[in-house]
Formats: C-alpha cells, sequence, structure tokens
C-alpha cells in the first residue's frame, strides 16, 4: 500500500470539529479537540466518536460514562487549537473557556454554538483510539454556526 496515497485519501474524509468535554467524580475536567464524530442511529439518538486510549477524556468518560460534544463554528479554529492540548480546570473555565454543567454533568461550553450531552452505551477498544457509542440524553442549540470548520 502506498503510504502517502493512504493518508492522502483518508484526509479527503469530511469531519467537523468538536470539543468533546467530560467530569470525573473527582471533579477533574478533560477537554479534547475531536473530529472522529457521526450520528448512528435515530432511534434512540446514537453518536460514535473515537477517543484517543491513553487520553484523560478517555479515562474519566470509561468511569463516568458521560460526556458532551461541543460543536464548533468555521470561526472557531482557535477554540479548537485551544484544546489540542490537555488543560487544567480554573473555576468555571477550562483553558480560558467559561463551561456551564449539563443535565449529565458533563461541561458545556458557553460559547459553542450548539451541544450534544450523551451518555456511553458501548466501547469498542482497538487502535490507539476507542470508539464511544453513545445516547444522546440532551442538546441545545444557542447559535447557527457560520460553516462548518473543516
Amino acid at each position: 500500500m502506498d503510504a502517502d496515497a493512504k493518508k492522502i485519501a483518508l484526509r479527503m474524509i469530511p469531519y467537523g470539529l468538536y470539543v468533546l468535554t467530560a467530569e470525573g467524580r473527582d471533579g477533574k475536567v478533560a477537554a479534547a479537540t475531536v473530529n472522529w464524530v457521526t450520528q448512528t442511529a435515530f432511534q434512540p439518538p446514537l453518536v460514535v466518536v473515537g477517543v484517543k486510549a491513553d487520553s484523560s477524556a478517555h479515562a474519566i468518560i470509561k468511569e463516568t460514562k458521560t460526556f458532551a460534544l461541543n460543536v464548533l463554528g468555521k470561526d472557531q479554529k482557535g477554540q479548537a487549537f485551544t484544546f489540542f492540548k490537555p488543560l487544567e480546570r480554573e473555576g468555571n473555565t477550562i483553558g480560558g473557556e467559561p463551561f456551564r454543567k449539563g443535565t449529565l454533568g458533563a461541561p458545556i461550553l458557553e460559547r459553542a454554538p450548539a451541544f450534544i450531552e450523551c451518555q456511553l452505551v458501548e466501547t469498542v477498544e482497538k487502535g490507539d483510539h476507542s470508539v464511544f457509542i453513545a445516547e444522546v440524553k440532551d442538546a441545545g442549540v444557542a447559535a447557527q454556526p457560520a460553516g462548518r470548520p473543516d
């Protein structure tokens, strides 16, 4: 297989940009920019997300079985870059971004145009990322995003 061709072809698959957030039972918050996300069912509403297996977000999701996907708009690439590295919670902010707790307790970023709060139903652990299959338990739209960031 041509490694360069494989890399280029895989990068041509369209993705959005999301900030995945989760809070542990100890109050520790994890946030990470993710883009391997898709809806997989209407009834019940299910999504899947790929999360790096050695990340703090992965550990917290396995512990609490809850997380949020904060949907970003085209004008929020800077916010996406903020969450490429591990960040600490500072009061009610993560990396300077204010958040509130969702109905399941996951952090919801105040500046995200939309969010989806999820309850984990199944995990597939293969490779360097795990696939979390989750039911959408809450969602909200604060503003229509100005296009997709991908």
